[in-house]
């Protein structure tokens, strides 16, 4: 189990390791940052917690969140900007495509692009994605130190990505410099400008006059319902490729980093077998899930679990709670690197399921892979972990800064 604990006024905690007492005292102050959720889920199964000034009822039980991920006619994704929370209105100007819509649109939306992302599991994607993090993990390696979220994770999830959408990774080094959060600063305010548009506008123009093989040039061949696309949903498609897996691939890498320095054990126990990787990393993903929850749109209004919600009003799906479920996961505390089953909610569920699954799945499995082939060890020496702050609950979600020490084997 990876420590937490209290988190301060400051929204930021530096942790450095210690011995066995210490490490005893952190693990029974964990639950409640981890897992802010717990007592209201295990009550009343919601809670309400504002957000840009409306009381969003939170959705915590896995069961409550399934059954609203699959029925879109009550809990509606038709909501431009209103799909996240907090809302995205003052960051993007055009809908994201195909999250922020409905069946049908959203099946023959997604039938777009599902091919590109699908591109995770051929063997020429696959062998590129395991030379970057094998040649990054080894430039590490020869470091006395490093910091893992803006020298290791945020690189390896530029360059995977240029490799998903089939554009050169040199694109990287553009990306890099957009830090971890495309809309969003560290400490959580929305970015000013329009940095993310500009550079989609720019890329879809070269596209159009001498397209290729890329991402951007399939967009701009691409037809809806026999038409093409409008510049919009070029947009609206590119923009959530870019948003939506940034931050969650990078807090992930680092949370694994982190888990590895407290509990060598882990790594070695997956060095013993590697065919654990593959149920290794969906606890992974379970237990550190990135996004603590996504919005649904109610436009007839809906009574959850008796909070009424208004025609129009909106619901949280928090998928980060229902991970945590009793009901569902057994000591759902523990990071148990062989659970079965687990039936984590961290992609998703019905017709929205994440259509970068397979690529993130790839980056952690072949993290995990490149880790017990070349490291024996992990040292933490530093550690600024992230706190999601809201008005009903905090969250610890990955870190700030860390930074760490390898030992090679």
């Amino acid at each position: 189990m990876v420590f937490a604990g209290k988190v301060p006024a400051g929204g930021r905690r530096g942790l450095a390791s210690g011995g066995e007492g210490s490490m005893l005292a952190r693990m029974a102050d964990e639950l409640p940052a981890r897992d802010p959720f717990r007592e209201a889920r295990n009550g009343k199964g919601v809670v309400r917690c504002p957000f840009q000034g409306e009381a969003v009822p939170m959705m915590l039980r896995h069961a409550a969140v399934r059954e609203a991920a699959r029925d879109w006619r009550t809990f509606s994704s038709d909501a431009p900007f209103r799909v996240p929370i907090p809302s995205e209105e003052a960051v993007r100007s055009m809908r994201q495509l195909p999250i922020e819509t409905n069946p049908p649109e959203h099946t023959d939306y997604r039938a777009i692009v599902e091919p590109f992302f699908q591109r995770a599991k051929r063997p020429e994607v696959i062998a590129r994605v395991e030379a970057l993090i094998g040649g990054l993990l080894s430039a590490m390696l020869t470091r006395d130190s490093f910091e893992v979220v803006a020298d290791f994770a945020l690189p390896v999830q530029s360059r995977a990505l240029t490799h998903l959408l089939n554009v050169p990774e040199s694109e990287a080094d553009i990306w890099i410099g957009w830090g971890i959060h495309v809309f969003k600063v560290t400490g959580g305010e929305f970015k000013k400008g329009t940095v993310l548009e500009d550079y989609l506008r720019a890329k879809f123009d070269t596209a159009a006059n001498n397209p290729g093989e890329d991402f951007f040039s399939a967009l701009t061949k691409a037809t809806y319902r026999g038409r093409s696309l409008t510049r919009d949903e070029m947009m609206g498609f590119a923009n959530l490729t870019f948003a939506g897996g940034r931050d969650t691939i990078i807090h992930t890498l680092a949370n694994i980093l982190a888990h590895f320095g407290r509990q060598p054990e882990s790594l070695a126990f997956l060095r013993e077998d590697p065919r654990r990787i593959t149920h290794a990393s969906e606890e992974f993903f379970r237990y550190f899930m990135p996004l603590t929850h996504i919005g649904r749109v109610c436009p007839a209004g809906a009574d959850v679990n008796g909070e009424r919600v208004p025609p129009d009003g909106r619901v949280s799906l928090a998928w980060a709670s229902a991970n945590f479920d009793e009901t569902v996961f057994e000591a759902p505390h523990e990071i148990r690197l062989d659970r079965r089953p687990n039936p984590h909610l961290s992609f998703g569920f019905g017709p929205h399921l994440c259509l970068g699954a397979p690529h993130a799945r790839l980056i952690t499995r072949t993290f995990l892979q490149a880790l017990i082939d070349r490291v024996a060890g992990v040292e933490i020496l530093e550690a600024i972990e992230h706190v999601e702050r809201e008005g009903a609950y905090q969250r610890i979600n990955g870190y700030d800064s860390l930074t760490v020490r390898l030992r090679p084997i």
